[in-house]
């Protein structure tokens, strides 16, 4: 009987030529300074301790971004689209996305809209870097701003309590008892419209000896409000005004029952106020490709384990979604440009 290795036939042209991509040499991996392990040369930071690897000649073209989004509490680097009005050529376009791990299509939008909007978000300033070199070798023009350049922190965005309207002044009422803030006519820039959307689910499991769990009740809850932000040339705090939240005496004989007309006349009644106060509403326009480098915060909270009737037990769990932040990210960079940019 024949073995079956004697009945293999291979091909007329020769041995068989891998297809899949080769890996590095020894001598083109990287050691790190701080737990010398190996890495890839086309990591920037090590893959087992995110230490910063050192940079050889050759690891200088092969470096890639990882593009890992950072954690709540890490400062955050966004790489901004500047707009231009040419356009990219398609094997551009195609190297961009790649480079940005979008599609082309949603890149395309991106550059259509002709707006500044974020590109990539890194956890690192030296990865943004790369980001924009990379970028700038494909004719696409960045720029690079932290989350403290666009004022992101507690405290910058302030839910003020009422307004009061002055001849040549606006007069904040913060909630709290933290007294008032003046403004000049003359010092408010910009008002960014949006709306808040808040989602609620609740979940609860019964503890079970099977693969898994058994679901006993889900609850899903749903929230939405209309706001605006009003920003000043003079002070570093956005003033968010939202219809759920607010005392619109301000309006006087002008205040309906309905919230949202109420937010819709005050924020009209601003606007009249200032003839250089831009008006922008363009946040529902640029939603879905602001998802694409600012999803929306996901957290989830467990209420832990809870005896149920005859030694059962449940496990609850609560997770909340929100797109708050990403509004005030896009409201704050809205900010800068008013003030810095003529986009």
């Amino acid at each position: 009987m024949p073995k079956d290795n004697e009945t293999m036939h291979l091909p007329p042209d020769g041995p068989v030529v891998r297809t899949e991509p080769q890996g590095f040499t020894a001598d083109q991996m990287l050691r790190c300074d701080q737990c010398l392990r190996a890495n890839p040369p086309i990591r920037i930071s090590c893959l087992y301790c995110d230490a910063a690897l050192p940079i050889t000649e050759s690891s200088a073209r092969l470096r890639k971004p990882t593009l890992r989004q950072p954690e709540k509490h890490e400062l955050g680097f966004n790489c901004i689209l500047v707009p231009r009005a040419s356009d990219l050529q398609r094997e551009s376009l195609d190297a961009a996305a790649s480079l940005l791990k979008l599609t082309p299509e949603d890149l395309q939008r991106i550059v259509l809209s002709s707006l500044p909007l974020p590109l990539a978000r890194t956890s690192s300033l030296e990865e943004a870097q790369l980001v924009i070199e990379r970028l700038a070798e494909l004719g696409v023009q960045t720029l690079t701003l932290s989350d403290d350049d666009l004022g992101i922190g507690e405290g910058r965005v302030v839910r003020p309590r009422s307004l009061s309207f002055g001849r040549d002044r606006l007069v904040v009422q913060q909630s709290g008892g933290k007294g008032s803030v003046t403004l000049a006519w003359s010092e408010l820039v910009l008002t960014v419209s949006g709306r808040l959307l808040i989602k609620k689910t609740d979940v609860k499991e019964r503890i079970s000896r099977r693969a898994e769990n058994e679901l006993l009740e889900t609850n899903q809850y749903f929230a939405d409000e209309l706001v605006f932000d009003l920003h000043s040339s003079s002070n570093d705090q956005s003033w968010r005004i939202g219809a759920n939240s607010f005392d619109f005496s301000c309006l006087e004989d002008q205040k309906t029952l309905v919230a949202a007309e109420n937010l819709k006349k005050l924020q009209a009644l601003i606007i009249a106020k200032v003839d250089t106060l831009r008006d922008d509403d363009s946040y529902g326009d640029v939603k879905t490709l602001l998802e694409l480098v600012w999803p929306y915060e996901q957290e989830s909270q467990s209420h832990g384990l809870r005896r149920e009737w005859l030694g059962k037990f449940s496990l609850g769990a609560t997770t909340v979604s929100t797109n708050e932040m990403q509004f005030t990210r896009y409201s704050r960079l809205r900010r800068y440009f008013a003030l810095n940019r003529s986009n």
